[in-house]
């Protein structure tokens, strides 16, 4: 651009500015449509915080019965070899899933075939008072030797 063209375009610019701005009736209007939308903003962050917190609790429940039902399953496999497996994974996977030493993980063997291992717990309250019920299932056949 020329120098000669460069003060008009600032002129028109600082021109349209003083058109749009009026005679500043609006002036300060930010400050208070952030005081309007801040509470909206941050019960908005917090909640999906606390979404993210749920989803995390199921997954570990689900991970600790998986873990518990991998454990049950291999042939001749002691009684409480899955509950004990479901228990070190809850412990070494930290506080997603609160409240779960309580009730502690269960594993069923069903007619000798079949194992179900269950976990349930809370999850994580990021909002103060808010915590979700959380109960994740897993099942897997008992391994066993057949005869051809």
């Amino acid at each position: 651009m020329s120098r000669a063209r460069y003060p008009r375009w600032r002129r028109a610019v600082t021109a349209t500015r003083r058109r749009l701005a009026g005679d500043d009736r609006e002036r300060g209007a930010n400050p208070v449509e952030l005081a309007v939308m801040m509470p909206l903003i941050l019960v908005l962050l917090f909640a999906s915080v606390q979404v993210a917190a749920v989803f995390l609790a199921r997954t570990t429940a689900l991970h600790a019965a998986q873990s518990g039902v991998n454990a049950q399953r291999p042939y001749q496999a002691s009684d409480g070899a899955g509950v004990s497996s479901a228990i070190g994974f809850l412990q070494a996977a930290g506080g997603w899933l609160v409240g779960w030493d309580s009730d502690g993980p269960t594993c069923v063997i069903i007619d000798d075939a079949e194992v179900t291992c269950t976990v349930s717990g809370r999850s994580l309250s990021v909002v103060p008072g808010v915590d979700f019920a959380v109960q994740q299932t897993a099942h897997g056949t008992v391994e066993r030797v057949t005869q051809p």
